[in-house]
């Protein structure tokens, strides 16, 4: 699993260390944020000179740092401009809609750092990135803005896991179109930048341009990174807080924040992501590799386009934590109407642990507070589970269901675990729910 964080490379990486010395990468910069349009907030354009005063006295450079790529072609970076002149080019951008490529979305964080004057035949590319049994080093002997087809040019090395290059090696595979008075300089950066990526557990680190000076110091200027959420147990402490932003053009979601809140205080799995809060077709998918099945289908069918959300609740919740989470999907539901209504599609494979009945409970809470916007909303709910009680929580929320007057549909283990998303969308003939009244169901 991996997660995307982009920052000034400065920041993130502590290579005057791994490398002995050897390597530096020079003055922070610093990160402006919303927080500057706010009198009363901790962040000021006087605290920020305040505490970088080389601000005034550097030639610099500013940008956007947000998961956007490719800055240069949008003309989202100002270069060899003084403080007064940064500052207003960040001003003029600060919380504005910006289209980049395809996507558009709000500006709202901003790097300010000293500009690096230097020729564009010294500016290269680097690209490392992990894949299932090695690493595997790019390298441009050309970098920067124009530097194209990086797949069909780059020279590439690769790594067995466990393996480390030497110099020689990196030399010799990499390094064939630079001079030869660079090589020493050039390959001990990328050999102590590697260790640096297998130290913090990146899976993908890409610096351009990777600039190399007239007396062989190595400066990157600019890196997009990924490092892989799985190993926060063994690298928290040298990666620190960690922010993760959303992706660039999709605004972060208070309901995010508070189901994260959630399952950092659970020892149940709470996850929500918002893809289109506009869209129809939303879900409430109980188990990790059931949400990516029912993502998939939905996808599958397609209605892609109308996914409103990807998550799941899976970890045996408890009653009260299923009730936040399914009034909090209710919540980002009503918020918009459509003229021909949404789905809800409740779901998820055979539980091993989790008790049907109780996560049921907290649903029928949450039913019950949005019935009648439910029914306003032309929103109807399709439900497929099971495992330990389900009959008895079908049961239940088929009751609720009617007295509520909602018409929700249900479904346990005889159905197969996705067969209620075609149904629900109007893409395959309806099938007999099942007879709950029976003393016990199918087995499980």
């Amino acid at each position: 699993t991996t997660e995307i964080y982009t920052l000034s490379l400065h920041d993130a990486l502590p290579i005057s260390e791994i490398s002995g010395g050897k390597h530096t990468t020079g003055c922070p910069g610093v990160l402006v944020t919303p927080e500057v349009l706010d009198k009363t907030s901790g962040q000021t354009w006087d605290s920020i000179l305040d505490a970088n005063p080389w601000l005034k006295t550097e030639k610099l450079v500013a940008k956007p740092d947000q998961l956007i790529k490719r800055r240069g072609k949008a003309g989202l970076i100002a270069i060899n401009k003084t403080y007064d002149e940064a500052k207003a080019w960040v001003m003029e951008r600060m919380c504005k809609e910006q289209q980049v490529e395809t996507v558009t979305g709000q500006l709202t964080h901003f790097l300010i750092e000293p500009m690096v004057p230097h020729k564009q035949e010294q500016e290269h590319y680097i690209c490392i990135h992990s894949t299932r049994y090695e690493d595997e080093i790019l390298f441009c002997h050309d970098g920067g803005v124009d530097v194209g087809d990086v797949d069909a040019k780059a020279e590439r090395m690769q790594i067995p896991t466990g393996a480390d290059p030497s110099e020689a090696e990196i030399t010799a595979k990499l390094l064939s179109k630079l001079a030869p008075t660079k090589h020493a300089g050039m390959a001990s950066f990328i050999m102590n930048l590697y260790k640096f990526y297998k130290d913090l557990h990146f899976a993908y680190l890409e610096i351009n341009p990777l600039v190399m000076l007239d007396d062989n110091s190595v400066v990157p200027l600019d890196m997009a990174a990924k490092i892989d959420e799985t190993a926060n147990f063994l690298v928290a402490q040298k990666w620190g807080e960690v922010d993760w932003p959303p992706p660039f053009g999709r605004a972060a979601y208070p309901e995010e924040a508070l189901i994260r809140d959630m399952d950092g205080k659970t020892g149940a799995s709470l996850k929500l992501t918002i893809l289109n809060d506009r869209g129809r077709v939303w879900t409430m998918v109980a188990g990790g590799g059931a949400s990516v099945v029912y993502a998939d289908t939905v996808a599958d069918y397609g209605w892609g386009h109308e996914l409103a959300n990807y998550g799941e609740y899976s970890g045996a919740p408890s009653t009260e934590e299923t009730y936040v989470y399914a009034k909090t999907l209710f919540g980002l539901m009503m918020r918009y109407k459509h003229p021909e209504g949404k789905f809800l599609i409740i779901g998820g494979g055979i539980a091993n642990f989790t008790d049907v009945a109780a996560t049921f409970t907290g649903l029928i809470k949450a039913l019950k507070e949005f019935a009648a916007d439910i029914k306003e909303h032309k929103i109807k709910i399709w439900i497929r589970r099971a495992g330990p009680n389900y009959l008895e929580g079908l049961r239940k929320v088929k009751a609720a269901s009617d007295q509520l007057g909602l018409g929700l549909k249900v479904y346990g283990p005889e159905t197969h675990i996705t067969a209620v998303i075609p149904m629900a969308l109007g893409l395959a003939a309806e099938i007999p729910e099942p007879d709950l009244s029976a003393a016990c169901g199918p087995p499980v």
